[in-house]
């Protein structure tokens, strides 16, 4: 059931990403471009979780679903938030940082010592990884996600403040269902976490996928163009 539901997960991501690069090269808009990036390390990730759950997990396999999956996706999810909410000046220098966190991030743990992986369930980063590693995935998807819940209750403060501006209904309801779907995503880590329940992190992975494309969706308005800051 874990391998089914993860192969659900990345072929949900694999084509919502596809969707997003058609989209971002035909408006370039930024934040089209942050989400492409994070819908791909998601999809990796589920992909990873798919070979190590049906084949049991290896080095490579395990490096991959904690580099993509539990550090770097939210990041570039919260940086989407960036651009669309603050528009490309702000975005620009927080992208910077993405990088940054980015390439560290991918060399340290591409190279860490680990702790032997084996068998279908999955290992636990607690017990599998160092200090440097753990706390690289807590910084990346603790501020990822308090970037993107801010960002949702800012936007929704924004929209009780001031209703007659064009798009800020639209960009509250998209940050609104992006926080969630990384609620979901979030709740999925700390169940298995916790107790262990593999099915039901895949699961969570294939809702909070899916709401978040929502939220990308809303955000464009259904293919209608949506200015880049809300003044």
């Amino acid at each position: 059931m874990v391998t089914g539901l993860a192969f659900v997960a990345t072929a949900v991501a694999t084509w919502f990403a596809q969707s997003t690069l058609a989209r971002a090269t035909q408006r370039r808009r930024r934040e089209l471009w942050d989400w492409t990036v994070a819908l791909a390390l998601f999809a990796v990730a589920g992909a990873a979780l798919a070979l190590g759950s049906s084949n049991g997990w290896g080095p490579a396999s395990y490096r991959l679903f904690f580099l993509c999956g539990a550090v770097l996706d939210v990041p570039w999810l919260a940086l989407g938030t960036v651009d669309l909410l603050l528009g490309p000046r702000v975005g620009r220098r927080a992208q910077w940082f993405v990088v940054f966190f980015s390439g560290l991030a991918a060399g340290v743990i591409l190279a860490a010592p680990m702790q032997p992986v084996s068998g279908t369930a999955i290992p636990q980063g607690s017990t599998t990884f160092g200090a440097f590693p753990r706390a690289l995935a807590a910084i990346g998807s603790g501020v990822g996600a308090t970037v993107i819940l801010v960002g949702a209750i800012w936007s929704g403060v924004r929209l009780l403040r001031d209703r007659s501006h064009p798009g800020n209904g639209r960009r509250a309801a998209a940050n609104g269902l992006i926080a969630l779907g990384t609620l979901v995503l979030s709740s999925g880590g700390l169940l298995q976490g916790l107790v262990g329940h593999d099915a039901a992190f895949a699961a969570t992975l294939a809702a909070g996928i899916t709401i978040i494309y929502v939220g990308f969706l809303v955000a464009e308005g259904h293919g209608r163009p949506v200015p880049a800051t809300a003044a």
